[in-house]
């Protein structure tokens, strides 16, 4: 095989659609874009979700929900995350360099998922009622 011998394989390649070339062609006259109306004409069209002047269906539909734009400044821990940290006494800031927080946190709160057998010590982090229970049964506080 030569480089000047590669060819693409049959059918990958196809003669693009030339249009308005005449009656013989099948897409002369009209250019395969039907008799008048808008899509007809060059350079008219209507924006996405257009109805044709209809209420539009994003705008019929009630709005719902809604999203903190102090989410990103909170953030949460788990029980078994704290019982692979092996630390003492825990804040805010060693969350952070351990990489178990994001930077931007201001608010960390503990969850009750998994279990913790080790005591720690909570400074400056909050926890759900059930974390807080297993935490001081474990021998821990939270402060």
């Amino acid at each position: 095989m030569e480089l000047n011998g590669i060819k693409p394989s049959q059918g990958a390649k196809h003669a693009k659609r030339r249009v308005g070339r005449g009656i013989g062609s099948g897409l002369g006259k009209t250019a395969g874009r039907g008799h008048k109306g808008q899509k007809s004409r060059a350079g008219g069209y209507h924006k996405v979700g257009f109805e044709g002047g209809q209420m539009p269906m994003q705008r019929r539909l009630p709005k719902r929900g809604f999203k903190s734009h102090l989410l990103k400044f909170n953030a949460e821990i788990t029980l078994a995350a704290l019982e692979q940290l092996d630390l003492a006494e825990v804040d805010i800031l060693t969350l952070k360099q351990s990489g178990l927080v994001g930077q931007l946190a201001k608010n960390v709160k503990v969850i009750k998922s998994g279990t913790l057998s080790k005591a720690v010590k909570l400074n400056g982090i909050s926890a759900t009622a059930g974390a807080k229970a297993i935490i001081e049964a474990a021998g821990g506080s939270v402060a």
